[in-house]
């Protein structure tokens, strides 16, 4: 994620010099001087590629095309006084030849240039008026209006007048459009789930509510139940519970306390969602052109980073001066958010709950087993007879391997932590455009290990597919692993964040544990069980409050080891899986405590605070998965509800999904708020939302002092609120998967039967197993097929007593002409023979004739 001050030298023509008299107060004078040209271009001042005169009273500018950044090509006016406290407006009127961004700012005139206000500005061919009101917080003779003009492919001509700058403007004051007091999840909710609202209102009473339908007509009603004062957003709130309603339909609206909310659907809600947040990872990739025919022309581009100028890589890629003195070839992986920079340890989180997605499917009773299959997703590769979300995770898992270190070299094994530009880039820029040089970062023992483990869970699922790549991924895993032991405390520097984020880590014994859990699952290994019990995260509490993410690793590799079949004794499986309910027995309590209904506490708001509450649904759902409780599911449903618009701000965080959602995340890629040639963030898109924090300028300037959910702005500029990130998304593909599995929530039967599987025989890469059906039911099973899935690259030799086939992971048995009746408490047990490389666990999960055991 980006950490960025925009910095510039320009080449001024112009610069004329004013003051304020001791005393006098800011709003007793203008400080544009000149503003309408009437005088012609004194003090005026451009640089040297944006030659500017006045035609026809209006100071007109040739803006070339073919630049990088906006401070490319500037047109400003230095020298103007502010005092600490007072309000000032900025004004004028623009015109551009064609549709076309700019940035309108007020900033310190020397380094670090630092903002006093910054609005993106589009412009046309009509000339149009713009006013913004800021507060200085500074005391500066030395300030400057800067129009930012550069950045655009193609030349155009710029024109302004009546600029002003005046003192005594009233104080902004930003009050968001949270639209009506009603709120829903303006998505919907599944027909047969949990259905929950919130109301802000002043009364202490329940009040009156009615549910009505796309027709008008009211379906339910009911009184509310008062909450009191909400820690989460300072607001006196209700909620309201209409569960009971379970008749589909979409235009559904609530209303209570005189308001009426937006309007939602009731039914299979999330079935297109799983899609959308998958599709971001595709139009984030690096080192390939982007096929608009998959996923719209507006995100069509060109390969980024591969070695094309203006590119400087990501081909042949130098390290930071005295790191290394190799070069390696780091192209493709994932953009890690608004910026160009690729990060081991945050692809490392991103492509594990891309690959646990996926492994959901082989594991969970209400998983739909070919939800993900080849063909699924948009991306180039389907038809390939891969999983298309496979395909997706191995475009980041290429570049993960590319960033480790070779043999020979110091370091072996390990790998680097990161590859970015060496300096920050601007707003709006496409990867094919960016000019900077890209370095490698030093290695690390937390991208070492982010790498160990992303490989590991690699090794067992592509084995199905391409044996020779989850072997290069068992290598690079082991190798990887081995070098974090020798190199346990080699740690990101917390300081090397220019160009790109710094993702500094300074407790790595998190990522052993689940770098050692995912090469168990895979192997079976005792060396890597002697050290995951070793650790403290084994038996310790990994689930957290606030929830999992790329510093806090330690949870996955306890879900994987709960959900995955793997070798740990019987006694101590029960115990990882207990410890994954009793997380979400704590989150369910906490979601109760909330009157906007999330498994997050009320000082839970911080950068990318929206991923984590997804991820401490990703423990619901898991829960859900493990025990079959529906208050669990129901838990996931409720926490997702506060993404898609109930919550503060009455705002889905969700790009294209809600009434009123996101749409103008910080990217440099999406960058339409800035430039109307520039498409939104696609579909599916995850913001970053409310953070406390407001490490940007923008947000601290507008958002000062706010509470909790108030806490965000949908600005392009808000970095630290406003963020797209791999990581966020990846939270987000996950648990769309979850709720497109569970379709309008009806609840899925069961099969009555019940499976044993025995291994009678074992050696080097091959087994004997015996499987063992019975009816458990009360009447006869005419005809059976029993469908499991290997989740460790087993595959099926020959077989007896039933018809067995295998394609990928997933073994179909079916029966026999003289076996296929089975009689109510009777069996019929069949065999067959397979070869398995790695830890060859048994199967959990069996089908019957499509319905679970």
């Amino acid at each position: 994620m980006n950490r960025r001050r925009i910095v510039a030298s320009t080449v001024l023509t112009v610069l004329v010099a004013a003051t304020l008299a001791p005393g006098a107060r800011a709003d007793e004078v203008e400080l544009i001087r000149n503003g309408t040209f009437d005088a012609g271009t004194a003090p005026w001042w451009w640089t040297g590629n944006a030659p500017a005169t006045v035609v026809d009273g209006r100071l007109c500018a040739e803006v070339p095309g073919g630049t990088t950044n906006p401070w490319d090509a500037i047109i400003g006016q230095n020298d103007l006084p502010l005092q600490a406290g007072e309000s000032y407006e900025f004004s004028f009127d623009a015109s551009a030849s064609a549709p076309v961004g700019v940035l309108a700012k007020v900033q310190l005139q020397v380094e670090p240039w630092t903002e006093r206000l910054s609005r993106p500005t589009v412009l046309g061919p009509e000339p149009q008026h713009f006013s913004y009101v800021f507060t200085s917080d500074v005391d500066s003779p030395v300030e400057q209006v800067a129009f930012q003009i550069g950045g655009s492919a193609q030349p155009w001509t710029l024109c302004l007048d009546n600029v002003s700058l005046t003192g005594g403007a009233p104080p902004p004051v930003y009050v968001p459009d949270t639209g009506p007091r009603v709120r829903v999840n303006q998505v919907g909710y599944l027909a047969h789930g949990p259905k929950n609202a919130t109301v802000v209102t002043t009364a202490t009473d329940p009040v009156a509510w009615r549910l009505a339908d796309g027709g008008g007509t009211v379906v339910a009603e009911g009184m509310s139940s008062p909450r009191g004062v909400d820690a989460a957003s300072g607001q006196n709130v209700h909620t309201i519970d209409f569960s009971g309603v379970t008749a589909a339909g979409t235009g559904y609206t609530l209303t209570a306390d005189g308001e009426t909310s937006y309007p939602f659907a009731i039914g299979d809600v999330y079935a297109a969602l799983r899609s959308d947040a998958l599709q971001f990872f595709y139009i984030q990739r690096s080192g390939i052109p982007i096929d608009g025919a998959l996923v719209g022309q507006q995100y069509a581009r060109a390969a980024g980073h591969v070695g094309v100028a203006p590119n400087r890589g990501d081909t042949d890629v130098p390290c930071q001066p005295t790191v290394c003195d190799y070069r390696l070839d780091v192209r493709g992986g994932w953009y890690d958010a608004g910026d160009h920079g690729k990060y081991v340890v945050n692809g490392g989180i991103a492509t594990y709950q891309l690959l646990s997605t996926y492994e959901r499917t082989l594991t969970a009773p209400t998983a739909n087993p070919g939800a993900l299959g080849d063909g699924t997703l948009r991306v180039p590769e389907r038809g390939n007879g891969v999983p298309d979300v496979l395909d997706e995770a191995r475009w980041e898992l290429d570049f993960l391997l590319r960033m480790q270190v070779p043999a020979g070299q110091p370091l072996a094994g390990m790998a680097h932590h990161k590859v970015h530009d060496d300096n920050w880039t601007g707003l709006p820029l496409a990867p094919a455009a960016d000019p900077m040089l890209r370095e490698l970062h030093p290695p690390s023992t937390a991208a070492t290990l982010n790498l160990a483990a992303t490989a590991a869970q690699c090794a067992r699922l592509f084995l199905p597919y391409d044996a020779a790549f989850a072997d290069r991924c068992l290598t690079a895993a082991r190798t990887a692993y081995a070098a974090a032991q020798a190199n346990p405390d080699r740690l990101a520097s917390e300081a090397d964040g220019n160009g790109g984020g710094t993702y500094s880590d300074n407790n790595v014994s998190d990522e052993f544990y689940w770098a050692a859990a995912e090469l168990f699952v895979t192997t079976g290994e005792a060396r890597y069980l002697t050290d995951l019990r070793a650790s403290p995260h084994h038996t310790g509490n990994v689930f957290g409050p606030n929830g999992f993410n790329w510093p806090d690793t330690a949870a996955l590799g306890r879900l994987d080891l709960a959900t995955v079949p793997n070798g740990l004794p019987a006694d101590e499986r029960q115990r990882v899986r207990d410890s994954v309910v009793a997380a979400a027995d704590a989150y369910l309590e906490t979601l109760r405590g909330q009157a906007y209904g999330l498994p997050l506490p009320a000082n839970g708001y911080f950068w990318g605070a929206t991923s984590n509450n997804i991820n401490n649904t990703v423990v619901l759902a898991t829960a859900f998965d493990l025990t079959g409780d529906a208050w669990y599911r129901d838990g996931a449903l409720q926490g997702m509800d506060y993404i898609f618009g109930r919550n503060a701000l009455n705002h889905s965080f969700v790009t294209g999904w809600g009434t009123k959602a996101s749409h103008n995340q910080h990217s440099r890629m999406y960058g339409h708020q800035i430039d109307p040639n520039l498409p939104n963030p696609p579909a599916g898109s995850l913001a970053g939302g409310p953070n406390t924090g407001l490490q940007d300028p923008f947000a601290a300037d507008l958002l000062e002092g706010c509470v909790g959910q108030f806490c965000y702005v949908d600005d392009i500029q808000s970095w630290s609120t406003n963020e797209v990130a791999i990581n966020w998304n990846s939270a987000l593909a996950w648990i769309a998967s979850f709720l497109a599995d569970q379709g309008d929530g009806t609840p899925q039967p069961a099969a009555t039967c019940d499976v044993s599987y025995l291994r009678h025989g074992q050696w080097p890469n091959g087994f004997v197993a015996q499987v063992n059906l019975k009816n458990t039911g009360t009447r006869p099973i005419d005809g059976w097929t029993l469908a499991w899935s290997f989740t460790d690259g087993q595959k099926l030799g020959q077989a007896w007593a039933a018809d067995v086939t295998q394609t990928g992971p997933t073994v179909t048995a079916t029966n026999l002409r003289w076996n296929r009746r089975i009689e109510p408490g009777r069996s019929v047990t069949f065999g067959f023979t397979g070869t398995s490389p790695l830890a060859n666990p048994a199967p959990e999960l069996f089908r019957l004739n499509g319905l679970p055991c």
